[in-house]
């Protein structure tokens, strides 16, 4: 890939960020109001792991970064989109409580099934495996690899079907979808630390290490690149993530029987509120210690990232994306995506808490 534009990765233009920002805050509002209603303590004495809608920042940069991933014929059309792609790479975050499929579709709990059948979960299509496994189980462990694998026929058919609408919704989606498959901690049912006694590492690993030590990392990928099965590809980012559980759990372990609690805990103000947090020092010790293992996961999703999107692109016969760049959303689109997005602040649904996942 051209180094055109590399340099030039900045963060949503501001009225981009109020308008995220206003909805998180309402978000974080009413996750607070729970937790004062329900449990009559203070905000300030509840972790910030327990409130899991701040840490968007990995997910945003991922999807922010993979259009420069993109070949001429695509990079102008997501160029221009760059804010929406970056935005709404949240969007499946903020539906899991208010949208009943949705949870499964950010994780799969591996070590939930015996290795000979772990083995061979890979080769299965979703049509095959729920032929062997039911539903109901499936969807309880998780299915990121093949959810993502769903949204690749998804958004060939939008590419195909020139409905550019969908195009950046589905772009968005699924960006986030294989981001979550390369965290060690979503492929797990110990998934916050909570089955070892470090509740919190999930949060600590996927969003406080991201946004203190990111801006030193090379997000220099190169091109995107064609998959020829796509599927294979979703399980090849899952296990890898896997293979980098042990060092997650046992380098957190070995480091907290090094420090107090006091020094492996401090406070920050987000949004006016005081919340408690892994010391900086920690984190850098940590960080140190994990050998690049963050900088490695979000190269590798960025750059698979940038790849779905090529192929999807290429499967729908390479749609001329110049003669979609006049779009512009209807007032109706506007107010229909205001609409559903006030809808995921209903917290309809009690769906396993993963931190800020």
């Amino acid at each position: 890939m051209m180094k055109r534009g590399v340099k030039k990765v900045f963060f949503p233009k501001w009225k981009s960020l109020v308008r995220s920002s206003l909805l998180f805050l309402g978000i974080i509002l009413i996750s607070s109001w729970k937790i004062r209603t329900e449990n009559r303590h203070p905000l300030w004495q509840h972790p910030l792991w327990e409130r899991p809608l701040w840490g968007f920042f990995g997910h945003q940069r991922i999807n922010r970064l993979a259009v420069f991933t993109l070949p001429p014929e695509m990079f102008k059309f997501y160029k221009k989109h760059i804010d929406f792609v970056t935005e709404n790479a949240v969007n499946p975050d903020q539906r899991r409580y208010a949208v009943k499929e949705e949870a499964p579709r950010h994780f799969i709990d591996l070590d939930n099934y015996a290795d000979s059948l772990r083995k061979k979960l890979p080769t299965y299509s979703w049509k095959e495996v729920t032929e062997k496994i039911s539903e109901d189980t499936l969807n309880r462990h998780g299915i990121v690899p093949w959810h993502i694998n769903f949204m690749k026929f998804q958004l060939t058919e939008a590419f195909r079907k020139r409905d550019v609408r969908r195009i950046l919704m589905l772009s968005a989606d699924i960006g986030h979808y294989i981001a979550d498959a390369n965290v060690p901690l979503h492929t797990t049912r110990n998934y916050n630390g909570q089955l070892t006694n470090q509740v919190g590492i999930h949060g600590f690993w996927e969003s406080r290490l991201p946004e203190l030590f990111s801006d030193n990392y090379d997000f220099f990928v190169g091109q995107a690149e064609y998959i020829k099965t796509p599927q294979k590809r979703a399980w090849q980012a899952v296990l890898g993530a896997n293979a980098a559980l042990d060092s997650v759990l046992v380098f957190e372990r070995e480091l907290t029987a090094q420090f107090s609690e006091d020094k492996k805990f401090g406070f920050d103000e987000r949004n006016g509120i005081t919340t408690k947090n892994y010391s900086k020092d920690f984190s850098e010790r940590y960080h140190a210690m994990l050998k690049n293992q963050v900088e490695r996961q979000m190269r590798a999703s960025i750059k698979m990232v940038g790849d779905f999107w090529l192929t999807c692109w290429i499967d729908a016969g390479q749609p001329d994306l110049a003669a979609l760049l006049n779009y512009q959303p209807t007032k109706a689109e506007k107010e229909a995506d205001e609409e559903e997005k006030k809808s995921w602040l209903r917290r309809v649904f009690d769906v396993r808490k993963e931190g800020d996942n």
